[in-house]
């Protein structure tokens, strides 16, 4: 439910407890996601305005790097649980996307949104990039979802109860982001799954270009 929705709209945001959820990892210590990193110096420059600007509401952020998150993986690693992420899995998406991801894009993006728990930047996918992206890396593992898929650039999880109108009017005052994020690179990214705003370690990295799709090793 988002917040811009006139119709579904949540009646107030919802605190997100920053903590440790043992009962979660069992034991398990890295979580894997595929992102789009965010590099255009304007965007990075809006995206931290924007969070100052609703610093009052958001937990701070600054360790964990802006992104767009493409598709969730799991528990990094060896395991056979539901939502374990095995190595031969990722080896299985990194050479799909190899094989079939074509030329770095733009997509467009829309003015500040929200979520019951988190402020966001729409992310649009006119031309089915994102679909595809997601289609190839479906066909070698299950993704971990618990709802649908909505592509957005976080800006910030809420440490404050604060009714709708109130969100509503703080978004509004947000000006307008850059049009849109390049699309250069594909990363395989892990963060410790003790710290839910921890930073995120490249693994794997899938560089777009003119070409078709190649891919190196993390830095």
């Amino acid at each position: 439910m988002l917040f811009s929705d006139p119709v579904a709209s949540p009646a107030e945001t919802l605190v997100v407890d920053l903590r440790d959820y043992p009962d979660w990892r069992r034991g398990r210590e890295r979580y894997g996601v595929w992102v789009v990193p965010v590099g255009d110096t304007p965007l990075l420059d809006y995206i931290e305005a924007a969070r100052e600007q609703l610093a009052d509401l958001i937990h701070p952020d600054a360790r964990r790097q802006p992104h767009l998150t493409v598709f969730v993986c799991g528990f990094h690693g060896e395991g056979d649980a539901d939502d374990d992420f095995p190595p031969q899995r990722l080896d299985q998406q990194v050479a799909l996307l190899q094989a079939r991801t074509e030329a770095a894009c733009a997509l467009p993006l829309a003015g500040a949104d929200s979520f019951a728990s988190a402020a966001f930047i729409p992310v649009g996918d006119p031309l089915g990039q994102l679909a595809q992206w997601r289609c190839v890396l479906g066909e070698a593992s299950r993704e971990i979802r618990p709802a649908a898929y909505v592509p957005h650039i976080t800006l910030g999880l809420y440490r404050r109860r604060v009714p709708a109108g109130v969100i509503r009017q703080r978004l509004a005052a947000i000006a307008a982001p850059p049009p849109l994020l390049a699309v250069h690179e594909l990363h395989y990214v892990t963060y410790d799954a003790r710290d839910q705003l921890g930073p995120l370690e490249i693994v794997r990295r899938i560089v777009l270009d003119a070409a078709p799709a190649s891919t190196v090793g993390a830095p």
